[in-house]
């Protein structure tokens, strides 16, 4: 794959995020200090961060330039008829309210803010690290709206709240830069799971269609093969030699399984935890078209509530976004194996 697969992957990425030509993002800063950011982000407060800053990759996309949905508009589960049914979805749940997030609108604009059963949410996607997340977006008695500061951390996205213009990382909702440096969203149970299983499990749901179908290819992904590449694009740092850093997992707080692990298995019982892996939700990085991207499933976490199994928040990246962000987790492998 090679140096090919790069400049390509840097050419998807400006189509993504609708760069002009003059931009390359291949020439990202490196130089990473408030100096260089402080014209666009002139009420960020530098000072504060919990972060090195030698960590960001500045450069290409400004901000918002991967624009986020702050009124997604819904269709009844079975009237998006354009979305095959083993497309990836993020699905969610609060009080009867059932949505799904299509990842073929959530991997050009990577957040929806959103509300849903009166709770105000914000949905996350990093494609570069396969990371989808929910949050809630209340934090003390204020109301947070995200955008997208176009600049990565460990090729995770950082985002920002509109009320601070504090910098906030996706993987762990996590504020890192500005007023709210400390700060955490609370992340909430949502699946990512295939739109077929949604439908079937709640067909009363809602699924967001394009607010501009027209504006991006949605049904395409611009991180083609990205899944097959040696390592992740952008990344800084030396992550372990004895992992393959394009495996993915499936996270629970500082515990992590395999996805070929809980594949093959089935069902894994860890703890009060349920974890559980079915068939018909296809990759969304790699094939161009979606829908014809390699059968990886869907999975399913469960915690035992008295006589009944509740979802639970977590996450199902790339291993080398689950070690960046949890250094000392562990990630459970086949054979017995356990990486530390």
């Amino acid at each position: 794959m090679g140096a090919r697969f790069w400049v390509l992957a840097a050419i998807a990425f400006l189509l993504a995020v609708g760069a002009t030509v003059g931009i390359v993002f291949m020439r990202a800063q490196t130089a990473a200090e408030p100096e260089h950011w402080r014209a666009e982000w002139p009420r960020t407060d530098f000072a504060r961060h919990a972060i090195d800053y030698a960590d960001v990759i500045a450069g290409g996309p400004r901000r918002d330039a991967i624009r986020p949905i702050d009124r997604p508009r819904f269709v009844g589960a079975f009237e998006a008829a354009d979305i095959p049914p083993e497309e990836p979805v993020v699905a969610l749940d609060i009080e009867g309210d059932s949505r799904a997030y299509p990842l073929r609108i959530l991997i050009w604009h990577e957040v929806v803010n959103d509300v849903v059963a009166g709770m105000p949410v914000v949905v996350t996607y990093s494609p570069l690290c396969d990371s989808a997340v929910v949050y809630g977006r209340g934090l003390e008695g204020r109301t947070l709206e995200f955008g997208t500061t176009g600049k990565l951390r460990h090729s995770n996205s950082l985002l920002y709240d509109r009320e601070t213009e504090s910098w906030w990382q996706q993987f762990t909702g996590q504020a890192v830069v500005g007023a709210l440096t400390g700060q955490r969203l609370a992340p909430l149970p949502a699946r990512l799971e295939s739109l077929g299983d949604f439908q079937r499990r709640a067909p009363r749901g809602r699924v967001m269609v394009p607010t501009e179908p027209g504006s991006r290819p949605y049904g395409e992904t611009p991180y083609v093969g990205y899944e097959s590449a040696p390592k992740p694009f952008l990344f800084q740092g030396a992550p372990p030699a004895d992992m393959d850093l394009m495996e993915r997992v499936v996270a629970v707080g500082d515990q992590a399984w395999t996805l070929d692990l809980v594949r093959g298995k089935g069902l894994i019982e860890a703890g009060d935890l349920t974890i559980r892996w079915r068939p018909g939700r296809a990759s969304a990085l790699g094939p161009r078209r979606i829908a014809a991207g390699e059968d990886i499933g869907s999975v399913t976490v469960q915690r035992r509530d008295g006589d009944r199994l509740r979802d639970v928040a977590h996450v199902n990246p790339f291993a080398f976004a689950f070690r960046a962000f949890t250094p000392n987790g562990a990630i459970h492998g086949v054979d017995g194996t356990v990486r530390w």
